[in-house]
């Protein structure tokens, strides 16, 4: 199994977090703020540098306004096509 940090499932997690981040029209230091975080730590898990555990995951999709459930079901469903 390759290290989830560098396959291209994460990437496309990564990617599916960014997107969502955009469609609510959120700037990285926008949520940065809102998770009382520094900009940085959302720059290091969009770009792949920081991985992210489930957890941290949750906390960043309720921030963007998303139902945590609803993107996991989707990266899973989009996954299988």
């Amino acid at each position: 199994m390759e290290k989830s940090l560098k396959s291209a499932e994460y990437a496309r997690l990564m990617a599916l977090l960014v997107a969502t981040r955009q469609k609510a029209g959120i700037r990285q230091q926008a949520l940065a703020k809102k998770l009382r975080k520094p900009q940085s730590f959302v720059a290091k898990y969009e770009g792949g540098e920081r991985r992210l555990d489930v957890i941290e995951f949750i906390v960043i999709a309720e921030a963007l306004g998303a139902d945590p459930l609803r993107l996991l079901r989707r990266f899973v469903r989009e996954g299988k096509q």
